[in-house]
């Protein structure tokens, strides 16, 4: 019995954590964006700024898909292919970590990328949180 109350106390602990929040992050001379805006620019509805993607596996992405757009990976997907099917854009370019995330919108204005809110440093600026 105790064990099994251990047990659920470190899954509630642990799934917690994994749920820390989402930052929207961008180079730091960017404006602040809204949720709307970044719904639209991670759905190829807007070419406002260049979206960068974490790898399909990551939870982070997962997250960020679920609380920016209300969609879940797979709906994410097909509105992608939709898109680049008719020739109206592509779909944003997957980066290894949050590391080469930071790198990349650090180094181009108008990039946006994501990352879990504990990888925010200095190099980058929080456009949106998604909590």
């Amino acid at each position: 019995m105790i064990r099994r109350t251990i047990g659920a106390a470190l899954l509630v602990v642990c799934t917690a954590g994994a749920q820390a929040g989402v930052a929207v992050v961008g180079h730091p001379g960017a404006a602040p964006m809204t949720k709307a805006q970044v719904e639209e620019i991670f759905l190829g509805k807007s070419q406002a700024a260049t979206p960068v993607d974490l790898p399909e596996d990551s939870p982070v992405r997962a997250e960020f898909y679920t609380k920016a757009t209300g969609r879940d990976a797979s709906q994410v997907k097909a509105t992608w292919s939709r898109i680049a099917f008719s020739g109206k854009g592509q779909p944003p370019k997957v980066l290894g970590d949050a590391a080469a995330i930071k790198k990349a919108v650090a180094a181009d204005p108008k990039a946006v990328g994501y990352i879990d809110k504990s990888a925010v440093d200095g190099s980058v600026k929080v456009l949106l949180t998604l909590d």
